[in-house]
């Protein structure tokens, strides 16, 4: 497997993962940074997040556990690069977010807000002192 920075190119599979139109995950990979998993020359998950203050902003992530846990590799990094806190709000209902968190040492720290009447759940990661 290859993670790799997104590209334009890959809107229409961040599409069909999601279910989000192509344009909005078009707008992704130019609005936040977006890393891909790839096999066999197909997108088979990522991970996009910001920076904002303080804090490092996990947005999506799509894949399953095994590979959401290597994605968030991708956040920690820069976060730890920049001695900042990673947090991350994985839907009530998401199994694999919440199994990736967990195995990334991402600490539950309680409810997040709704989405669409959805619980979440909010976690945080921070770096080695």
């Amino acid at each position: 497997m290859n993670v790799r920075d997104a590209v334009e190119a890959d809107a229409e599979r961040l599409a069909a993962l999601t279910g989000a139109p192509a344009d909005v995950m078009r707008n992704l990979v130019h609005d936040r940074t977006v890393r891909v998993a790839e096999a066999d020359g197909t997108v088979t998950g990522f991970v996009s997040y910001d920076a904002v203050d303080s804090t490092v902003h996990v947005t999506q992530l799509e894949g399953d556990a095994e590979l959401c846990e290597r994605l968030l590799a991708e956040p920690r990094r820069f976060a730890d690069r920049e001695d900042m806190e990673v947090e991350l709000l994985a839907m009530e209902s998401d199994d694999a977010a919440k199994t990736a968190a967990e195995r990334a040492a991402f600490r539950r720290c309680g409810p997040g807000p709704r989405f669409d009447g959805d619980r979440t759940v909010r976690y945080r990661w921070e770096p080695t002192a």
